[in-house]
């Protein structure tokens, strides 16, 4: 017998990373499984290779149609919702405040923190019925600390540390639990993502990431997306059935404090990564670096000039270091 018997789960950015891991777990324990995602090529593979206790649907969960419609498949299919895991997810829009494209921050809070809320909002009149269910979602360190990702996501992922207190305490009474998870450095595409390199780019960095999150934090070496997939059965299975509010994190001690990196040393397993990517992957993420230059030196003019001249030496020698491979 598998510990997810019976249940009936749907998890959304499913397709690659952690959900993908996440749905070949808990199929393996028994749940028939809604994969939501919009990589369809993927989703449709994975779902097709977990077999007819797996059905993949495209869904834009920035969309409160896509979700209402993913919910109702997830009826309609298998008669019943036990879990909800809001997973899906982007990097959103690097830079500073006063640099953040307006439309760039609500579309990764809406894909992020709306659809997390959108999922329950949809899925709670269910499972009151059934008076049972469980809610989870993905967070991050970043929701925790400053630094660990780009402004409107890390406040995404802030947000759905609170929204998981209040639903816990609304919910309680009708039989439904609602955790979090904050994962750490995980080896997944969200990386290559964010440099706005392919799909498949993505993917092959993810594997290369590994060497790189594999230093900063106590348990040296990368966190997988399967760690998260544990992480996720533990909590929506009857063994976590007394616990509700929280989020846990699974980040290899990271928030323990970061385990410091040399950033010359750090730029030079970038640019040997960097190397192993296609031609025009390697474009896109060089472009994105010189952007990120030019604003830094754009801003040096107004800092003090011990703290400048003390940056363009750090930013001449990595330079240096960089044309010399």
């Amino acid at each position: 017998m598998g510990i997810l018997d019976g249940k009936v789960a749907l998890i959304t950015g499913a397709a690659g990373g952690i959900g993908r891991a996440t749905s070949k777990l808990f199929i393996e324990e028994g749940a028939k499984v809604v994969m939501a995602d919009i990589w369809d090529e993927m989703g449709e593979k994975t779902a097709q290779e977990l077999g007819q206790n797996a059905v993949y649907i495209h869904s834009d969960v920035s969309q409160e149609s896509d979700i209402k419609n993913t919910i109702n498949l997830a009826v309609e299919k298998f008669g019943s919702l036990d879990i909800v895991f809001s997973n899906a997810g982007n990097p959103g829009p690097g830079g500073g405040i006063e640099d953040i494209p307006t439309d760039e921050f609500d579309k990764t809070v809406a894909i992020h923190l709306r659809a997390a809320f959108l999922c329950m909002k949809h899925s709670i009149p269910i499972m009151k019925k059934q008076g049972s269910g469980c809610f989870l979602t993905t967070s991050s360190v970043a929701g925790f600390q400053q630094g660990m990702g780009t402004l409107p996501y890390s406040l995404s992922k802030a947000g759905i540390i609170q929204l998981t207190r209040i639903a816990a305490v609304e919910l309680g009474i009708f039989g439904i639990r609602a955790n979090a998870i904050a994962p750490g450095g995980i080896a997944t595409g969200i990386f290559g993502q964010g440099m706005g390199i392919s799909r498949n780019g993505a993917e092959k960095m993810a594997e290369l990431m590994k060497g790189t999150l594999a230093e900063g934090q106590a348990i040296r070496r990368a966190g997988l997306p399967e760690d998260i997939a544990n992480a996720a059965l533990f909590l929506v299975s009857d063994s976590s059935s007394f616990i509700t509010g929280e989020t846990l994190k699974v980040d290899g001690g990271l928030l323990s404090g970061r385990i410091p990196q040399d950033p010359e040393e750090s730029q030079e397993r970038w640019v040997e990564m960097m190397k192993k990517l296609d031609p025009e992957d390697q474009k896109i993420m060089t472009e994105r670096g010189q952007e990120g230059i030019k604003k830094t030196m754009e801003n040096l003019k107004f800092l003090k000039p011990a703290i400048r001249e003390k940056i363009i030496k750090r930013m001449q020698r990595m330079a240096a270091k960089r044309k010399g491979t």
